[in-house]
């Protein structure tokens, strides 16, 4: 299977800034041979990010959800919403969402399902602080974190799914897993549920152009959910191609 790289723009690019983006990046030709690809843009630019990437096979996803189709759920945007603006993809369970936003475990599983309801691809984000990973309760926390994600569904649901291990403490601060490190937390994740043996598990935190293709190579990687280093389309084309190179090697 290809890997999969998933933009996460986060609170990034008003959509005129979006739609430039995705011209720069269509005139670099990433290829689609070398990783399936995703852009995780702003609420706000995703029917322009859509307009604008057209029938190229590149994906257009959502960063957050509310589980609920509609109701009195100010601020918040819904399943059929995001298909309406051909999402196709959605993060759930984001670090900064559940420090930030008061996300949870329930939360997360009520928006597993109604992803899967409504025809989108959860991707579900998990990870562990740097007290965690020092205390080398990394496997117990993201491990807990998933099962608590997928509870009450069947192994046909769970593998129609993606994970991202985002352990906390590299993201944005230019730390970086090794990775076999990542790869060995990421057969934890594998292991601990059944319809995961298949799906495609993501890392992220500081993952750039140079360092994805040695990701990649690991056992359990499946490719990168990338923040800072997919603003840029220089940048992202690279990481498409060079997260290709890593499956070749």
């Amino acid at each position: 299977m290809k890997p999969l790289v998933v933009a996460n723009w986060k609170m990034h690019k008003t959509p005129a800034d979006a739609v430039r983006f995705v011209h720069e990046l269509l005139a670099l030709r990433p290829d689609p041979e070398q990783a399936d690809a995703v852009i995780c843009p702003p609420f706000v630019a995703l029917s322009a990010v859509g307009d604008a990437l057209g029938d190229v096979p590149i994906g257009l996803g959502a960063q957050q959800m509310h589980w609920a189709d509609s109701g009195a759920f100010t601020g918040q945007i819904s399943p059929p919403m995001l298909v309406a603006c051909r999402v196709r993809w959605v993060i759930i369970g984001h670090s900064e969402c559940r420090a930030y936003s008061g996300e949870t475990d329930a939360s997360v599983n009520r928006k597993v399902g109604a992803a899967l309801a409504h025809g989108l691809t959860p991707i579900i984000a998990v990870g562990e602080t740097l007290e965690e990973h020092a205390a080398g309760a990394a496997h117990d926390r993201v491990v807990a974190q998933i099962r608590a994600a997928f509870a009450g569904y069947t192994p046909a649901e769970v593998a129609r799914s993606v994970v991202a291990y985002e352990p906390i403490w590299a993201i944005g601060t230019g730390k970086v897993d090794t990775p076999p490190g990542a790869d060995a937390t990421m057969g934890a994740i594998r292991a601990a549920v059944d319809g995961l043996q298949s799906v495609r598990i993501l890392y992220g935190g500081s993952v750039k152009p140079d360092n994805i293709a040695a990701f990649v190579r690991q056992q359990h990687i499946g490719g990168a959910l990338v923040g800072g280093a997919s603003l840029e389309p220089v940048s992202f084309a690279a990481l498409i191609g060079n997260a290709g190179k890593g499956v070749a090697a």
